[in-house]
């Protein structure tokens, strides 16, 4: 992997002033080559590396439904760029359960100036060109963790911090679809919402946060299902915001 690609955007034409744009922080699983981890090259096929489904789920958003994306082009596990730069995962030395050794003792500062902050800096500007009325935060997550025996059974979960106004709205709408929501689940927003803090929040943008499960969206059949109810959600969500 080129290092200087540490993002791609597509589907920027279709973008409007109040529009919906798409972010997906963990798209990816790549690895520069001169970033030795030091796990088995396997791993970085599981949710550790990579948020599964989310890539081919965010394309289909931007190219079947005109929504603009930024999308990740680096694994989490070399820079969590879902992470404050102050956090002490933004680079993980463990993962579910596995040791990251390559992590232990890591150039920081090189991995913040090369990743996440070139990263984040071309998000900004993207927000700032395409102006969009509701951002769509893609994620996944695994139906259950190596190192809890908790039960993740919903399909869907819509995460916040502070500002709730858009996923009250996904929640109710996902939820008169049949689907099992999570509110604030698998996992808190108000615990972890780096992206959405510093990009929506702090600028008074509504936002989802979406994590769908990831072996619902694991293959094409399920990505293309999947993206065509967060479009039709996404746009009633705008719409129930532009009418408050």
């Amino acid at each position: 992997m080129n290092e200087e690609v540490v993002f791609r955007q597509i589907s920027r034409q279709f973008a409007r002033p109040g529009g919906i744009v798409c972010v997906a922080d963990h798209a990816s699983n790549s690895v520069p080559d001169d970033i030795p981890l030091g796990i088995d090259p396997s791993l970085l096929n599981e949710h550790i590396a990579v948020d599964i489904g989310v890539e081919g789920l965010t394309e289909r958003l931007a190219r079947r439904h005109d929504m603009p994306a930024h999308i990740a082009c680096v694994s989490r596990l070399v820079c969590d760029l879902h992470r404050n730069e102050d956090d002490r995962a933004v680079v993980p030395t463990t993962s579910d359960g596995h040791l990251i050794p390559g992590n232990i003792g890591a150039d920081l500062e090189m991995r913040l100036d090369r990743f996440h902050r070139p990263y984040h800096a071309a998000f900004a500007e993207f927000l700032k060109e395409t102006q969009p009325g509701l951002i769509l935060a893609l994620h996944s997550f695994t139906p259950s963790l190596a190192t809890s025996d908790e039960e993740r059974p919903w399909e869907v979960g819509l995460l916040y911090n502070q500002d709730d106004s858009a996923a009250r709205h996904a929640i109710r709408l996902f939820g008169e679809q049949g689907v099992n929501v999570g509110d604030n689940q698998p996992y808190s927003g108000k615990e972890l919402n780096a992206t959405m803090d510093r990009h929506a929040e702090a600028a008074g943008i509504p936002y989802c946060t979406i994590e769908v499960r990831q072996d619902l969206i694991v293959n094409e059949a399920g990505q293309a299902r999947w993206a065509s109810m967060i479009a039709d959600v996404a746009g009633r969500v705008l719409l129930a915001l532009e009418g408050k």
